[in-house]
């Protein structure tokens, strides 16, 4: 049985045990009195009780225990109706109950395994599960550090979890210290490093977003996002011009999704192709380069995603607009 259980079941338990025994011994003082009926026996308990209590060991006589398990019971529940009924007292808890907590304290919420835990402080830890056996002892993880520069946020609490190595991370690091400090470190523990420097290119991995589009839905999502996110500041112009600029990526990136090679299916493609659309206008006649390439594409496959919404974008723009939105395709084209 655990220690727990007997503290909480069994000793309070105790003493009734000597209630037991104490009846018992009056229900054999009673049971030797002399007398017939229940008036002659009590007053004859006076002369019985001494000897029924001399003899430690308890009778055997079923009259004997049914009026000590009676008594027990009786007493018991007399107990139990007070103490219901009783106030609550907080003994010397007038000023509140707040104390520091102790090692028995935070027991339950760490992880026998040092690694699986999220360090609080020198002797406080966290378990990274979620789902403890108990299910009370699950805890929300997230913490937030607060302190002024130079007080060791990063050197005294970020860098330990990091050298924990028992999951995933996502660093942010505007002073740059993180990655030279545990960087070799996780790589000797198994894990990726992948950093992106928007600071020093030449330190930096690099992304290509097209290597994540694989349909006619995928696209739209890309050009809302890159129009949405070089728009710049102020009063947004003509909403003509926007839907157009779409029309135009949405043609450019799906040709190159879907008709350039593997090795051309990036973002310097894409500049490629905005630059090589030069355009006269003494000449409505003219087509440069990327009309020619969509030309042949509408001659193999007119009813494509790439071609449809190349002929909106020109039937859109017509020859002076295309023009002017060209300088504006300019502005927007990706670093």
């Amino acid at each position: 049985m655990r220690t727990d259980s007997i503290k909480k079941y069994v000793i309070p338990n105790i003493p009734y045990l000597f209630i037991l025994w104490a009846c018992l011994k009056l229900g054999t003082a009673y049971r030797l009195a002399p007398g017939v009926d229940f008036a002659h026996k009590l007053m004859g308990l006076g002369q019985s009780i001494g000897p029924a209590f001399a003899d430690f060991a308890p009778g055997l006589h079923p009259l004997d225990w049914l009026i000590g398990i009676v008594g027990a019971v009786g007493f018991r529940l007399l107990i139990y109706m007070k103490s219901k009924n009783a106030k609550k007292f907080r003994r010397d808890e007038e000023y509140g109950s707040a104390r520091w907590g102790t090692e028995k304290d935070i027991k339950p919420f760490v992880d026998p395994k040092f690694e699986n835990n999220v360090i609080l402080t020198k002797t406080e830890f966290l378990t990274m599960n979620t789902r403890p056996k108990n299910p009370a002892n699950a805890r929300n993880l997230n913490a937030c550090i607060i302190g002024s520069s130079g007080s060791g946020k990063t050197r005294f609490w970020l860098t330990p979890q990091l050298l924990q190595a028992h999951s995933s991370y996502v660093c942010v690091d505007p002073k740059g210290g993180v990655l030279s400090q545990v960087g070799a470190f996780l790589q000797r523990r198994g894990y990726k490093v992948k950093v992106f420097n928007s600071i020093d290119f030449s330190k930096s991995m690099h992304y290509n977003p097209l290597s994540y589009i694989h349909n006619e839905a995928d696209i739209l999502k890309f050009v809302d996002t890159l129009i949405a996110n070089t728009k710049g500041e102020g009063k947004e112009g003509d909403p003509f011009w926007t839907k157009a600029e779409t029309l135009l990526y949405c043609a450019l990136i799906a040709y190159i999704i879907f008709e350039a090679p593997a090795e051309d299916r990036n973002i310097n493609t894409l500049v490629d192709m905005i630059s090589g659309m030069d355009v006269k206008e003494d000449d409505e006649s003219y087509m440069n380069a990327v009309d020619y390439m969509f030309k042949g594409l509408g001659k193999r496959k007119p009813d494509c995603f790439a071609v449809k919404q190349y002929k909106k974008y020109k039937l859109a723009s017509g020859v002076i607009n295309y023009k002017r939105f060209l300088i504006q395709s300019y502005e927007r084209q990706p670093m």
